[in-house]
C-alpha cells in the first residue's frame, strides 16, 4: 500500500500529464500542493519508480506514470467527474429522435460517444432475448442473387442479398422460406437457434439432394441475426493520437475494429467484470495490437429486453475521471432512450 502523501504525488502527475503529456518533476509538486521539500518529493518519486507505478524519461527529473500506476490510479484513486449540463442536454437530445428501429438508436449512440470524446466508440444494443422471428421473405435479384428479408419484432429488419451457388434451384428457394415459416416464423431466437442446430438439419435431410449446401445457406442466413450488432463511431479518430507515427500499427488496428465479431467478443470478455464500468489497460484489454491503449466499457440495462454495452478505445493515458463519468451518465440516457422506443411501440400495437 502507498502512503497518503505517496498517493497524493501519483495523482498529481497522472492527472498533470493526461493534460501536458510532459514529464512532471518535483517543484512544479511543491507549487502545486504537496506539503514536503523537493528533496523529500523526489525521494518519494523514486519509491513510486521502484514499486513500478512511475517511470522516468532520459535524463530528466520528472516522472510519468507506467501502465501499473495508471491501474492503481483507476483502481484506488480516481473518482468520475460531474458532466456539464449542456452535454448531458446534447445526450439527451440525441435519443429523443423519432427512430424507426433499434439499430437506428444504437448506430447513433456511437456516432454520439465517439463526438463528445474523440475517441472511437463501440455500441452493442441489448441482448432481446424475448425477441421473435415474424416474417421471413427471399426476393429474386437475377439468375444468380436474391435479397433475403429476416424480419422480428420490435422492428428489426434483417435484409441481405446472397450469391445462390448453382446447385440450388428456385424451388429450393421457395421450399426453405416454407419450412422457415412453417417451422421457425412465431419462436423466439434462441429458440430458433437451437433448432437450426438440431431439428432443421434432419428436416433438410428429407427435402434436399444437398442438404450440406441448403445447411449453410440456412446458417450464413441467419448469421447476422443471432450475431450482436456492434457499430463504431469515430474510427478515423485513431490517427489523433500516436497511431499517425506508425501506420502499420494504425492498420492492423483499424483491421480489428471492422471485425464486428472481434470486437463484440473483445467487449463482451471486458464486462465479466461485475461492475458497471470496467476500464482496461495495455495488455489487459486481451489483443496485442491494442497494448498501448485503453478500453472503458459500460453496461446498461433495459428492463424485459436484457443489457447492452457502450465502449470507448483510446490512448493508455486519458482524462479517466471525465471519460468515467460521461460513460455513467451516457449508459443511463441510452436505456432511457431505448425504454421510451419500446413504451412507443407498446402503444401504437
Amino acid at each position: 500500500m502507498l502512503t497518503k502523501r505517496q498517493e497524493d504525488i501519483l495523482f498529481l502527475i497522472i492527472q498533470t500529464y493526461t493534460t501536458t503529456h510532459s514529464p512532471v518533476g518535483s517543484k512544479f509538486l511543491m507549487s502545486a500542493g504537496i506539503k514536503a521539500s523537493s528533496a523529500t518529493i523526489r525521494n518519494e518519486m523514486s519509491i513510486l519508480e521502484e514499486k513500478g507505478l512511475l517511470q522516468k524519461t532520459h535524463s530528466s527529473s520528472g516522472r510519468i506514470p507506467s501502465f501499473s500506476g495508471l491501474r492503481y490510479y483507476v483502481d484506488h484513486l480516481v473518482s468520475p467527474s460531474n458532466i456539464p449540463h449542456p452535454e448531458i442536454q446534447m445526450i439527451q437530445n440525441a435519443f429523443q429522435q423519432p427512430f424507426k428501429e433499434i439499430d437506428d438508436i444504437i448506430e447513433t449512440s456511437a456516432k454520439i460517444l465517439s463526438q463528445l470524446t474523440s475517441y472511437t466508440a463501440f455500441s452493442l444494443g441489448p441482448e432481446l432475448k424475448e425477441r421473435r422471428l415474424t416474417g421471413f421473405r427471399i426476393v429474386p435479384l437475377n439468375d444468380y442473387q436474391v435479397i433475403a428479408l429476416i424480419i422480428t419484432d420490435y422492428g428489426n429488419v434483417e435484409s441481405q442479398i446472397f450469391n445462390i451457388p448453382p446447385e440450388i434451384e428456385s424451388s429450393d428457394l421457395q421450399k426453405m422460406v416454407n419450412i422457415i415459416n412453417e417451422r421457425l416464423v412465431g419462436e423466439d431466437l434462441l429458440s430458433v437457434y437451437h433448432k437450426l442446430r438440431t431439428e432443421i438439419p434432419l428436416i433438410l435431410q428429407r427435402y434436399f439432394q444437398s442438404p450440406l449446401n441448403m445447411s449453410q445457406l440456412f446458417d450464413e442466413l441467419f448469421n447476422q441475426t443471432f450475431m450482436d450488432h456492434v457499430f463504431v463511431g469515430g474510427k478515423m479518430n485513431l490517427l489523433d493520437f500516436h497511431f499517425h507515427k506508425d501506420m502499420e500499427q494504425f492498420r492492423s488496428v483499424y483491421s480489428l475494429i471492422e471485425n464486428r465479431q472481434a470486437i463484440s467478443e473483445l467487449l463482451e470478455k471486458q464486462m465479466l467484470n461485475e461492475n458497471s464500468i470496467a476500464v482496461a489497460i495495455g495488455d489487459e484489454i486481451g489483443n496485442e495490437a491494442l497494448d498501448d491503449m485503453s478500453m472503458i466499457t459500460a453496461s446498461y440495462e433495459v428492463s424485459g429486453h436484457g443489457k447492452g454495452t457502450i465502449a470507448l478505445l483510446g490512448p493508455t493515458v486519458m482524462p479517466y475521471s471525465k471519460i468515467i463519468g460521461l460513460m455513467k451518465v451516457f449508459s443511463k440516457e441510452l436505456s432511457q432512450g431505448l425504454t421510451d422506443y419500446y413504451q412507443r411501440l407498446d402503444r401504437e400495437e
